[in-house]
């Protein structure tokens, strides 16, 4: 009696163990590594900023390496991309600004970019789902553009401000 009942849970810990290995490699293999539909559009750049970005090289390459991020087709292209993406952000970030956007508020913006961008890059490296911080990369970059944006609108002086 011991020996079938022995025999019946070993049977049954082995028939459990195969179905939940069975259902593991499943969900890795649905897993999507970016959804490039659920990215955000871009924020465009308004004439005088366009103007002022139109000389910096550096931002146009960023610019550039940004394109590519809407056109990868899986992981491995993901991580070259992003990987262009940090060479070319560490050249901007060396580079010398123009002086209407030599700010903290745009080296700030910058260094929160660079932040997602190497978070996007982690998880493509231990193999998750790179959509929400891709997602977030691209809010950091949009948050960027838009000050450029701002900067280039404002008309308040500064200085009347300082002297009250």
């Amino acid at each position: 009696m011991r020996i079938i009942l022995s025999i019946c849970l070993l049977l049954l810990f082995t028939v459990s163990c195969q179905e939940s290995g069975r259902a593991t490699t499943d969900s890795q293999q649905e897993q999507p590594f970016l959804q490039l539909t659920a990215l955000p559009q871009r924020v465009p750049l308004n004439a005088k900023a366009s103007d002022l970005t139109k000389s910096w090289i550096e931002f146009n390459s960023l610019n550039t390496g940004f394109d590519a991020l809407y056109t990868v087709e899986n992981a491995e292209d993901l991580a070259l991309v992003l990987d262009d993406l940090v060479e070319r952000q560490k050249l901007l970030e060396e580079s010398a600004y123009p002086a209407a956007f030599d700010l903290p508020q745009v080296r700030g913006r910058q260094r929160v970019m660079k932040t997602f961008i190497l978070k996007t890059k982690a998880a493509v490296e231990y193999r998750e789902d790179a959509t929400e911080p891709a997602i977030e990369l691209i809010n950091a970059y949009n948050a960027m553009r838009t000050q450029f944006n701002v900067l280039v609108n404002n008309t308040l002086d500064t200085q009347l401000l300082s002297d009250e």
